[in-house]
């Protein structure tokens, strides 16, 4: 699916704040807040929104050491079997593969070294 113009003006206002209400989007894209859910609506069942998330300052949950891991598979492992895999640690921020030696980098949040190592 392809967003048109105004689809892209929606999914940016959401982007910057995904609580904001459909009428203070539609003041802003032009369009009645009716009108603005039904096309987020429209989007969410066509798969082009995904689902809501919140940014939480890292800091606010005792995490202020950051680390990058490089991964090593044995074998040919796919981009979903390492995502797969680093899913279950909330303290994994992001992670990304890339050509050379390692399969990829992942970047880690903790609140110390000990806490590093455990992620690790």
């Amino acid at each position: 699916m392809r967003l048109n113009d105004l689809d892209e003006r929606i999914v940016h206002a959401l982007a910057e704040d995904a609580r904001r209400s459909y009428a203070d989007i539609g003041s802003e894209v032009g369009l009645s807040a009716p009108a603005v859910k039904r096309r987020v609506d429209r989007l969410r069942a066509e798969g082009a929104i995904t689902g809501f998330t919140v940014r939480v300052d890292p800091a606010a949950m005792g995490w202020e050491t950051e680390g990058f891991i490089e991964i090593y598979c044995r074998h040919n492992t796919s981009p979903d079997d390492i995502r797969r895999g680093l899913e279950r640690y909330p303290e994994v921020v992001s992670a990304s593969t890339f050509t050379g030696d390692s399969e990829a980098l992942v970047q880690v949040l903790a609140s110390d070294i000990s806490h590093f190592d455990r992620v690790l």
